[in-house]
């Protein structure tokens, strides 16, 4: 896709989004079905379906996708796709690039061995190898950008500003 076919792409829609603000505020959904027998959950894509299980740090066997590599796997698909339409709109060729994430979870904290470890990762980080004819300044631009405008990569460091549940309808603890 050249850098006028996604300008194209993208112009209508933004100009619906200044037009009407309020238009831009969609709600996105994921749902999974729990499977206690086998100790996993069936998450639904539009690609066909998920199952997630136990990470083998947690006693699972390995033969399920892990939430913490889903995660990880999410922010690369999110970071690379940004990448990928920032490249475009600023006329940068990639001849080559990749990106990918690694986090360190302590263990300790998930399987409750720990009151005092956070459950969670600790630290994420991200790389990019980018082959391209551009400037390193060039370059550098990009994945600062690819980095402003990537969903995950901004929920991940701003956190949400309300992170709720509910329970069989009603809000829970």
């Amino acid at each position: 896709m050249s850098a006028d076919e996604l300008k194209m792409l993208q112009a209508p829609i933004k100009q619906q989004y200044r037009d009407d603000p309020s238009s831009a505020l969609k709600t996105m959904r994921a749902e999974g079905r729990v499977v206690q027998d086998q100790v996993h959950c069936l998450v639904e894509t539009p690609t066909g379906t998920i199952a997630a299980g136990l990470h083998p740090a947690a006693g699972g066997d390995g033969s399920w996708a892990c939430s913490g590599d889903m995660l990880l796997q999410a922010l690369v698909g999110c970071a690379g796709t940004t990448l990928a339409a920032v490249a475009t709109a600023m006329g940068v060729v990639l001849k080559r690039a990749t990106v990918s994430a690694e986090g360190d979870l302590d263990f300790r904290g998930t399987l409750g061995v720990s009151k005092e470890t956070p459950v969670g990762f600790r630290e994420i980080r991200m790389n990019f190898a980018i082959d391209a004819d551009a400037p390193h300044e060039q370059l550098e631009t990009l994945v600062k950008l690819a980095k402003r405008y990537c969903v995950v990569w901004q929920t991940l460091a701003q956190r949400p500003e309300t992170l709720a549940t509910t329970l069989n309808g009603q809000p829970a603890k």
